[in-house]
């Protein structure tokens, strides 16, 4: 029986920033979808979630896109670890009962829950389904709409994708409209290539395979311009590593450093000097990050023997 005509759930994240390893959730939807729906017939079925982010501040880049300020979450937000447990436990039902859960551009949005899970410590989705292999069946429109149509030129976002494929998003960037358009394109990316109407577990495999090449093939292309671009191939998860987590903690830094690296005209001039000494910080952990390699001034002897001169 093909995935694209039964029960589907709709998942979608809004959050503090892009880099999986540091973003904070913010909004949450999963949405119960069975074909005929639509936003208006689906509020006893939606469940959302505001999250006070544990206290961080979400970035005015952030707010700008999804609408959230940090005065808002502090306010009217629940407790971020009840969040990302509670988030996780709906995730978990459907899927040990074969719900495919929907996701655009899934990667982001389950590594994400996941940092969040570690961070709280609190079990992941795979250890509350009980599997070490990454959660599933999950359908990504992402990755079907890159597969199928794979010359087509233009943006492959959800709003490009809504329009390509005729899906109403009522409001783009609050998490139970997206959540519902990923599915109704996720549908609708099926009923336009009969290829893909197979059994949920088989196209997750299928999606699998398909999201490496992808990711190869757009690494490939990017490193034309910078040799040293990495694009992530796992999906729909990208797993917890030794370096991840030493990426991570060098991703905080940047973080905690970056706001220290600017000052006023009229600051002192040892003000000026930390700064420029926070900025000179800042990009000795972006160029370490970038190219895992130690910035000339920084490597010992023995390193600069190893590796030669850096840039």
């Amino acid at each position: 029986m093909t995935w694209h005509t039964e029960p589907l759930l709709g998942f979608d994240l809004e959050t503090t920033g892009i880099n999986v390893e540091t973003a904070r959730i913010v909004t949450a939807a999963a949405i119960d979808w069975k074909p005929g729906d639509s936003l208006d017939t689906l509020p006893d079925r939606s469940r959302l979630w505001l999250s006070d982010v544990g206290g961080m501040r979400i970035p005015d880049q952030a707010t700008a896109v999804h609408g959230v300020t940090t005065e808002q979450a502090r306010a009217d937000g629940r407790p971020a670890a009840q969040v990302a447990d509670e988030i996780a436990d709906v995730l978990a039902a459907n899927l040990a009962t074969g719900i495919p859960v929907v996701a655009m551009n899934g990667r982001y949005d389950f590594t994400v829950l996941d940092r969040e899970l570690r961070r709280h410590q609190l079990a992941t989705l795979q250890e509350r389904l009980g599997s070490d292999t990454s959660p599933g069946p999950i359908v990504d429109p992402y990755v079907l709409d890159k597969q199928a149509d794979r010359y087509r030129k233009g943006s492959r976002k959800l709003e490009a994708l809504a329009v390509h494929y005729g899906v109403t998003l009522a409001a783009a960037h609050t998490a139970d409209a997206d959540a519902l358009a990923a599915v109704e394109v996720a549908v609708a990316i099926a009923e336009k290539y009969p290829q893909l109407q197979v059994h949920a577990q088989q196209l997750h495999v299928w999606q699998a395979w398909w999201a490496r090449q992808q990711a190869a093939e757009l690494q490939a292309h990017l490193r034309r311009m910078d040799p040293y671009v990495v694009v992530d191939a796992e999906w729909p998860l990208i797993q917890l590593t030794d370096e991840r987590k030493l990426r991570a903690t060098l991703d905080d830094l940047l973080e905690r450093w970056a706001p220290m690296a600017t000052c006023g005209d009229d600051a002192p001039e040892m003000a000026h000097g930390r700064a420029h000494g926070y900025r000179k910080a800042l990009a000795d952990v972006r160029d370490v990050l970038r190219t895992g390699q130690i910035p000339h001034d920084l490597a010992t002897d023995t390193e600069l023997e190893m590796w030669g001169a850096t840039q």
